[in-house]
């Protein structure tokens, strides 16, 4: 298929949004360019990492040259010390979609973060935030760990506790901040499925061996590439003091390396069992939506496998 070339039979106005999700390393990029290349759309990102000024290597943030020309928006969109918010993240987004859609451009949303795409797509409000309150929370989280503070969620809001994961203690911190500050339960705000765009969701699928294999490699060429250095610099600009670009996969550990908690070699294998962990949480994050549609990355026509699914 030619650069940019347009099904004659479908208008781009007829087009969904697309997104393409999946796990780390799935090779959800390269298919989103190769989508925008063909539809004559543009790339939106929704990797929460990503957004981050200077994470580069560690995000695998595509170079200029790896785009092949698409343009790619809300990269490089915040400082390393600024927290991440999934409702700023849905401030920026929707103009942007609306803006693409209006001039008749394909919008091509690409990344692993679940709760951005959902942000990006459908009926998700967000609620306010008490700074008080969590930081009181977070002290306790600190000093008594998530067990004591998830059974506390159980006990008033079943389902969210039902939906977060007993060792997610910032995900636990945030239901119970909602449920002091609103008075209703956390689950009354959690993403449902419906959507505000006329969307398709791609999923790329990769046999769990061979991701674990792919993550192991990609690690390495990041190490290889200079993710040390990357992270020290970005140290000198205050990485250590923001609360999630620290917390990034391969930025944490790297962190611990130059504070001489770890050796370099231990990072990296630590960068890789996480990692690996993280893909798993992924992969369960979007099989609960019944709207992706998967394709096995290894199909020999993966492009025309994703053309054909936005044409229906």
């Amino acid at each position: 298929m030619h650069t940019r070339e347009v099904d004659t039979l479908i208008t781009v106005r007829q087009l969904p949004v697309i997104a393409v999700i999946g796990p780390t390393a799935a090779g959800k990029s390269d298919l989103a360019v190769d989508l925008a290349l063909a539809l004559g759309g543009e790339v939106l990102n929704t990797d929460s990492m990503q957004l981050y000024r200077g994470m580069d290597i560690g995000t695998a943030k595509l170079s200029p040259e790896e785009r092949r020309g698409v343009p790619h928006h809300l990269l490089d969109v915040w400082d390393v010390t600024r927290t991440a918010s999934a409702a700023e993240y849905q401030s920026l987004a929707r103009p942007l979609i609306d803006d693409l859609r209006g001039r008749g451009v394909v919008p091509i949303l690409v990344g692993g973060s679940g709760l951005y795409v959902r942000a990006a797509l459908d009926d998700l409000e967000f609620p306010g935030t008490d700074p008080e309150i969590r930081a009181r929370l977070e002290a306790e989280l600190a000093r008594v760990g998530p067990a004591p503070l998830h059974e506390r969620l159980r006990g008033l809001d079943p389902r969210a506790a039902e939906a977060i994961l007993p060792g997610n203690g910032r995900r636990i911190v945030r239901a119970l901040e909602v449920v002091e500050l609103s008075g209703r339960p956390f689950s009354a705000t959690m993403p449902s499925y419906n959507a505000v765009y006329d969307s398709v969701q791609l999923g790329v699928e990769v046999p769990r061996e061979v991701l674990d294999e792919r993550v192991a490699a990609r690690v390495r060429r990041m190490w290889e590439a200079g993710l040390v250095e990357e992270v020290r610099g970005l140290a000198a600009r205050g990485l250590a003091k923001g609360r999630t670009a620290s917390r990034a996969l391969g930025y944490a550990q790297v962190l611990r390396f130059l504070d001489g908690e770890w050796s370099e070699e231990q990072a990296m294998e630590e960068t890789i069992r996480a990692t690996r962990r993280f893909v798993r949480r992924q992969e369960s994050w979007f099989r609960r939506d019944p709207r992706v549609v998967w394709l096995p990355q290894r199909e020999p026509d993966l492009l025309g496998r994703a053309l054909a699914v936005v044409r229906r």
